[in-house]
């Protein structure tokens, strides 16, 4: 039984002191122990191995998604398929990367059955962080228009998911002429934001109405955009950020009766991921949620790589395998 540990913040991936080493796992009152088969490399996870997270506590296994085994620590889930994720994993107690985990039994759901461990595994972030914004801006209705910027980042893709299974009409935004790159369930609308102006094609298309929620994966560089694209009574969700700062009109806001909504998932610790996760399962139990593939997966002896590969922009889900 071995995990990965850093005892450390490193500047870079190179300088990053990664080390393999035994662990017994050891459950406490009301404890498992999960077995794991899959877990996701998140580009939080990696962050947080180079010190992007003040509150990080040293030394520790990274890792917030995963999916496994239960061997241990409640005999009546013992051999069942389960999956999470969780803002405290790899982060304030140690999380999924490595051969087993230790984890509150509330913190743990039934895997989806038609998806894989290895899918599982690398699920949870982008889903919990898409339904998350959902939840604090209301589920999108039907009919609704839903704008989608960073259409083909995994929790773009979550969001067109969600939005799409509720049936609601969505536009999604990349940088150049790409396709919708993930599944949904209703045709998505692609803009290039090279070349054609968001908020116009919004409008154009939608009648003037323009979209009742924005989910903005970016950031700065696309606010005043989505901005101006938003309706009257419009929601805008943010999750990340290039620039701190940027140009607010106020007076368009106020006229447009907006609301903007801020996501931070680290502030949900395993067991409220576990209970995002369970609120999704029926969604991937009929197939109008479906798993990401896998870009390549990794054994934990070469983690170091699939950190490097997640760092520098992998397109699809990377995964330790341990």
């Amino acid at each position: 039984m071995s995990r990965l540990r850093v005892h450390r913040k490193a500047e870079t991936i190179d300088a990053l002191e990664l080390t393999l080493e035994a662990f017994e796992p050891q459950p406490g009152p009301g404890e498992i122990v999960v077995e794991i088969h899959s877990a996701g490399v998140n580009s939080s996870d990696v962050k947080a191995t180079l010190g992007a997270m003040p509150h990080a506590i040293w030394p520790r296994t990274p890792g917030r998604d995963w999916a496994g085994i239960v061997v241990g620590g409640s005999d009546d889930l013992k051999g069942s398929a389960v999956w999470g994720s969780g803002g405290d994993l790899g982060i304030t107690r140690d999380g999924s990367h490595g051969r087993h985990l230790v984890l509150p039994r509330s913190a743990v759901r039934p895997k989806p059955g038609p998806v894989s461990l290895a899918e599982a595994g690398a699920l949870g972030v982008p889903f919990v962080t898409a339904y998350e914004g959902f939840t604090r801006t209301g589920p999108p209705k039907p009919g609704e228009v839903v704008l989608v910027l960073g259409a083909n980042g995994n929790v773009g893709q979550a969001a067109i998911q969600i939005a799409t299974m509720h049936g609601a009409k969505v536009f999604g935004v990349a940088r150049g002429p790409q396709p919708y790159a993930g599944h949904a369930s209703t045709p998505v609308r692609m803009i290039d934001a090279s070349r054609e102006n968001i908020a116009a094609v919004l409008r154009d298309e939608t009648g003037g109405h323009g979209a009742d929620i924005a989910y903005n994966t970016v950031g700065s560089p696309y606010f005043e955009a989505a901005c101006k694209a938003m309706a009257v009574l419009g929601r805008q969700v943010f999750i990340a950020t290039v620039e701190r700062s940027v140009p607010f009109d106020i007076f368009a806001f106020y006229r447009g009766r907006h609301s903007f909504f801020g996501v931070d998932t680290l502030a949900l610790d395993a067991t409220a991921s576990a209970e995002i996760l369970e609120r999704l399962t029926p969604g991937f139990a009929t197939g109008a949620l479906k798993a990401f593939p896998i870009e390549k997966t990794y054994p934990l002896e070469q983690a170091k790589d699939a950190y490097r590969a997640v760092l520098t922009g992998a397109r699809h889900r990377v995964a330790l395998t341990p």
